[in-house]
This record gives structure tokens, C-alpha cells and sequence, in this order.
């Protein structure tokens, strides 16, 4: 009878401790007239929230995990940012999911995160432009790129914009929104060397042998010209007053380009002076009619 009477009261107890509970549960913190929360469901979202932490954790180290250290700074900057709205997102969703009303905040900021959202319409597309040059790692620090007629060497790459210095040693900034909307020459991506090449046109009835010797010897002579692979003349076409040849050479420095084939000119005007070769120019012929 004894034994009897103490699981009775053990099982009131128990279910009062239960009620207890549930009533501490169900307790209700009205933020405004339309936003209550209960202890509950402040438990859910704090969840919630607990584990989209561990997700976003997860994601970024399997982002990062083949990214060099610099950049992987530059990322955290990204996720930063990125967490956080995340964080609203899955707050706002949970609380709706609980039954909390969140219209109420959807309407009172909806028109505030439109404005904010079209003034920084560019920023966002920058910002996600250097996340993705980070991630596939398409442009590197030294890199020569062309992009939108523009050549320059990259100095930095910044979440932003990317820093680069043209051979005129002008500071080229190019907002990395422009990687998406543009064609991206990279000089560099299949390493420093890069082939190059002189444009000349001769008189009919050159010696043309000789004139493919000569330009061997104009390229290969000068000391930035690679000796692998040689240099190579190639016949391009019969002109209107002009035989045309292009002499193709090999430099280890695709970004100073422009002065070794400015003495390579120098020196083909002056082996075809030696050897009597003449660069023809356009000539036209005026008939005056008297009446």
C-alpha cells in the first residue's frame, strides 16, 4: 500500500514538474503587438541558428581549402558579410516557421532593402566578381591581362576592384564587375613566355629569300629574343603594292613587348637599306584633264 502510494505521488510530482515545464515553454515575450515569442520557440531559432553555424563553417573550409593564404583572408572578409545574411535569412524563416508573425518585419523593410539593394547594385557585383576570381583562381598577382583594350600587370586583386600597372607605369583600376560583362585576355596563363610578332611589306620583285634571311637576322640578334624557338618568317600575303612578311619571335616578357619589337624595326630598316630592299608605300597616279 505504501509503495503504491509513493508512485502516486511521485507520478503527480513528475507530472506537475511536466506541466511546469511546458507552462515555462509556452511562456510568451511580446516584442510588439503583432511579434511574440515564446521560450520555445527562442530555443528553435537559437538552434537553428547553431546549426547553420556549423554548415556555414563546413562550407568555408571546403571553399578555402585550396585557396593561398592571402586570399583565403580575402574570403573571410566575403564571409563575414555573407554569414550574417544568412543569419537573418534562417531567422526570419524559422520564426515564421514556429508561427511567429514576421510580415510586420518583411513590410517594414522591404522598401528599405530595395533602396539599399538598387544604390548598391555595382558593389554587390564586384564584390561577387573578386569572390569568384579568388575561388578559380582565373587572374593571379603578376599576371599580364587585356581587358576591355587594356593591358596591364596585376599588382593586387581586392575584393572590389583589381590593381594593375600598365607599361606606360599608370595605375590601372579595373572593377571586377567587368570580368563577367568582358572578354579576359590573360597573357600569362600558360606561362611568361608569349609569341610575338613584326609586320613588314617589301617591293615586287624582292629577293624574297633574302628577305627572310634579313628579318631571321633582325629577330634573333636582338638579346630579348628567345633562341627556342627560333624565329619564323611567315609569307602572309600578296598586297596591293607589297609583298607582306611577318617575322615571329619568342620574349620572356610579354609586358615590355613593345620595345623589343620597336628595335627589331629599327634593325630591319636598316639591313633592307644595306641590302637595297625597299618598304614600298601607296602611290597613286593624278590625271588633270585640261578642257
Amino acid at each position: 500500500m505504501t509503495q503504491e502510494l509513493n508512485k502516486i505521488e511521485e507520478s503527480i510530482t513528475n507530472s506537475n514538474l511536466w506541466e511546469s515545464i511546458k507552462n515555462f515553454l509556452n511562456l510568451h515575450i511580446d516584442f510588439t503587438e503583432k511579434i511574440s515569442v515564446s521560450i520555445l520557440d527562442f530555443i528553435i531559432v537559437t538552434t537553428a541558428i547553431f546549426i547553420t553555424t556549423i554548415f556555414l563553417r563546413i562550407a568555408l573550409k571546403v571553399i578555402t581549402r585550396n585557396l593561398p593564404e592571402n586570399d583565403k583572408l580575402k574570403f573571410n572578409v566575403v564571409y563575414g558579410y555573407f554569414r550574417w545574411l544568412v543569419y537573418l535569412i534562417i531567422l526570419l524563416i524559422t520564426l515564421h516557421s514556429v508561427g511567429v508573425n514576421v510580415t510586420a518585419v518583411f513590410a517594414a523593410s522591404a522598401a528599405l532593402l530595395i533602396g539599399i539593394g538598387l544604390a548598391l547594385q555595382t558593389l554587390f557585383q564586384d564584390i561577387i566578381s573578386g569572390v569568384f576570381i579568388l575561388i578559380d583562381q582565373s587572374v593571379h598577382v603578376g599576371d599580364i591581362i587585356e581587358i576591355d583594350g587594356k593591358v596591364g600587370r596585376v599588382e593586387e586583386i581586392k575584393l572590389r576592384t583589381t590593381r594593375a600597372v600598365t607599361i606606360d607605369n599608370k595605375v590601372l583600376v579595373i572593377p571586377n564587375h567587368l570580368y563577367l560583362e568582358n572578354s579576359l585576355f590573360n597573357w600569362t596563363q600558360n606561362g611568361t613566355t608569349t609569341r610575338e610578332s613584326v609586320n613588314v611589306g617589301v617591293a615586287y620583285g624582292s629577293d624574297v629569300q633574302l628577305v627572310r634571311r634579313l628579318l631571321i637576322q633582325a629577330a634573333s640578334t636582338h638579346p630579348d629574343v628567345l633562341s627556342e624557338p627560333e624565329p619564323t618568317v611567315i609569307f602572309t600575303d600578296f598586297g596591293d603594292s607589297s609583298l607582306n612578311f611577318k617575322i615571329v619571335f619568342t620574349l620572356n616578357d610579354s609586358f615590355k613587348a613593345t620595345f623589343p619589337k620597336s628595335d627589331i624595326r629599327f634593325e630591319i630598316d636598316k639591313l633592307f637599306r644595306e641590302h637595297n630592299i625597299s618598304i614600298p608605300f601607296p602611290q597613286r597616279d593624278i590625271h588633270i584633264i585640261n578642257k
